[in-house]
C-alpha cells in the first residue's frame, strides 16, 4: 500500500492546479501584463514615428513654398529683362535706321561717315568705321564688336572713336554682354564727356546697370541724365524709364 500513497497525492495535487483558472495563475498574468506592456510600447513607438513623419512632410511643404516663390520671382525678372532687350533692339534699330538716311541717331550723334567738332576723319578711318557699322546694322553683333575694337585699338585719337566706343556698348548689350557694354557706355563718359554722344552713353549706362540687378546704381545714373543733360532726347527717355520702374 505505500507506493499508492504518493501517487494518491500526485493525482490530488494535478486535479488542485488544473482547477486554478486562467486569470489566476502567476505565470500567465505575467505574460498577460508584458503583452500589455509590450503592446504599449509599440503604440508609443509608432505614433512617434508618425508626428515625425508628419513634422517633415511640414518642413518639405515649406520649403516647396519657398522654391515656388523663388521661381516666380525669376519668371518675373527674366520677363522683365527680355522686354528690357526687346526695347533695347527696338530703340537700337531705330537710331541705326536714323543714322542710315542721314539722322542724329537718339540726342545729337554723327553720321558713320563724319566726326565730333568738325575734324578731319582719313578715307582709311572711315573704311574700318563703316564696317563695324554696317556689321551693326546687318545684326551680326560680334563681328560688329570685333570692328569697333579693332578701329579704337587703331584709332584711339579719331573724331569717331566717341562713336566707336558707343556703338561697341550698344552691340555688347544686345549681345547680353552687359559687362563690357558698362564698360564702353562709361568710357565714353570718361573720355568724351562733351561728346554728342555722351548723353545716350550715360541714358545706356542706366539700362545696362539695370539689366545687371544694380537698381539703386541705375536709377541714380537715370536720374542724372535727366538733370544733367535736360532738354534731350535721352533726358525724355530717361524720365519716361523712371516712370516705368515706379509703377512697377
Amino acid at each position: 500500500m505505500r507506493p499508492i500513497i504518493p501517487l494518491a497525492l500526485v493525482t490530488v495535487l494535478a486535479a488542485g492546479c488544473a482547477t486554478v483558472p486562467p486569470d489566476q495563475d502567476p505565470v500567465q498574468i505575467r505574460m498577460n501584463d508584458l503583452d500589455a506592456r509590450v503592446s504599449k510600447v509599440e503604440r508609443v513607438v509608432s505614433n512617434q514615428s508618425l508626428v515625425q513623419l508628419a513634422q517633415q512632410v511640414d518642413t518639405l511643404q515649406a520649403e516647396v513654398r519657398d522654391l515656388r516663390g523663388q521661381v516666380e520671382d525669376l519668371q518675373n525678372t527674366t520677363r522683365e529683362l527680355r522686354k528690357q532687350q526687346r526695347d533695347f533692339y527696338t530703340d537700337l534699330d531705330k537710331r541705326v535706321g536714323a543714322l542710315e538716311h542721314g539722322g542724329t541717331a537718339g540726342g545729337g550723334g554723327s553720321a558713320p561717315g563724319g566726326g565730333d567738332g568738325g575734324q578731319r576723319v582719313s578715307s582709311t578711318e572711315k573704311s574700318v568705321y563703316g564696317q563695324a557699322f554696317d556689321a551693326l546694322k546687318a545684326g551680326s553683333y560680334s563681328v560688329a564688336i570685333s570692328g569697333f575694337q579693332g578701329f579704337l585699338r587703331q584709332y584711339p585719337s579719331s573724331p569717331l572713336a566717341p562713336n566707336a566706343e558707343y556703338w561697341l556698348g550698344e552691340a555688347n548689350y544686345v549681345n547680353q554682354d552687359f559687362a563690357a557694354a558698362e564698360s564702353a557706355f562709361q568710357a565714353v563718359l570718361d573720355k568724351w564727356p562733351s561728346s554728342a554722344k555722351a548723353p545716350d552713353a550715360m541714358l545706356d549706362l542706366g539700362n545696362t546697370q539695370l539689366a545687371q540687378g544694380k537698381t539703386a546704381k541705375g536709377r541714380a545714373t537715370l536720374r542724372q541724365v535727366a538733370t544733367q543733360f535736360s532738354g534731350t532726347s535721352a533726358a525724355s527717355r530717361a524720365q519716361a524709364r523712371l516712370k516705368q520702374l515706379s509703377s512697377q
